[in-house]
C-alpha cells in the first residue's frame, strides 16, 4: 500500500499507518476519506501526501458522514453520533414524518412469515419490486410502518462515547434456533462493547440450516469471533 498504509484484512476500506506509538487510520467511502490519528503532525503529513497525489479538497473536521451527524466535546472527552437528520429525511421520503411513535419495532410473538398462499404471493411481488427498485415508497410505507414508527420514537437517541484508557473489548452472542419458519434457518446476533460502549453489532439469519441448538450456538460463536 502507498505511503506505508496497510489494508485492514476484515474491512477492506480501512487502512492504517503506524510509526512507533503514532498512527493514522484512513477510512475510504466511495470518493470520501476520513482520517483519525493520535498525532497532529502525522495527520498534516498524510493530508499533504494525499493532496499532492490525488485531486482532492480538505473539508476540515467531519460533521456529517453517510447520514451520521458527529458532535464533539473535547473538554469533556465526548464523541456523539446521531442519525436524526437521516431518519427525518427517510420518514419524509416515505410520507411518514407525521406518524405516531412506536415503542418497539416488533412485538413479542409476532411472526413475520406469510400465513397463507395469498400473503406468500404478495411477498414474492414485494421482493421483485425491491430488487427492481421501483415503488419503494409504496411498499415500505405499507408494510414497514412499525419499523418507521419505532424510528420516529428513537430518532433523538444518540450514541455517546467517552474518552477512556480502558480498551477492553467485551462481546456477547445469542441465537434463536429455527427463528425463520419459512427457510428453517436460525437467527444469530452479537454485540461488542469497548469500555461499555457499543461499537459493533449484528442480527441476521444464519447462512446454513442447522439441526440442533448446540450447532446453532457454534455457528453464532463463529460469526462473533470472525467479527472480533
Amino acid at each position: 500500500m502507498l505511503y506505508d498504509f496497510v489494508e485492514n484484512i476484515i474491512e477492506r476500506c480501512i487502512y492504517m499507518k503506524v510509526n512507533g506509538s503514532r498512527f493514522v487510520i484512513l477510512v475510504l467511502y466511495v470518493d470520501d476519506i476520513l482520517l483519525a490519528t493520535n498525532d497532529v503532525a502525522m495527520l498534516h503529513d498524510v493530508k499533504k501526501f494525499l493532496c499532492n497525489n490525488c485531486e482532492m479538497k480538505d473539508m476540515g473536521k467531519a460533521y456529517y458522514v453517510i447520514g451520521i451527524e458527529i458532535f464533539r466535546d473535547r473538554s469533556q472527552g465526548l464523541l456523539r453520533l446521531s442519525k436524526k437528520g437521516y431518519i427525518n429525511k427517510l420518514l419524509e421520503r416515505l410520507i411518514m414524518d407525521k406518524c405516531s411513535v412506536g415503542i418497539v419495532p416488533i412485538h413479542k410473538g409476532d411472526k413475520e412469515c406469510p400465513r397463507n398462499d395469498l400473503e406468500r404471493e404478495k411477498v414474492k411481488y414485494i421482493l421483485y419490486v425491491l430488487m427492481v427498485g421501483s415503488l419503494m415508497k409504496k411498499i415500505i410505507g405499507k408494510l414497514k410502518k412499525e419499523d418507521l414508527r419505532y424510528l420516529q420514537g428513537t430518532k433523538d437517541y444518540i450514541f455517546t462515547y467517552r474518552r477512556s484508557n480502558n480498551l477492553e473489548v467485551i462481546g456477547y452472542s445469542n441465537s434463536n434456533y429455527v427463528g425463520c419458519m419459512d427457510s428453517r434457518k436460525s437467527i444469530f446476533g452479537y454485540i461488542f462493547l469497548l469500555d461499555g460502549w457499543a461499537i459493533s453489532w449484528m442480527s441476521a439469519k444464519s447462512f446454513v440450516i442447522v439441526t440442533s441448538t448446540m450447532e446453532v450456538e457454534f455457528v453464532t460463536c463463529f460469526e462473533a469471533i470472525i467479527q472480533e
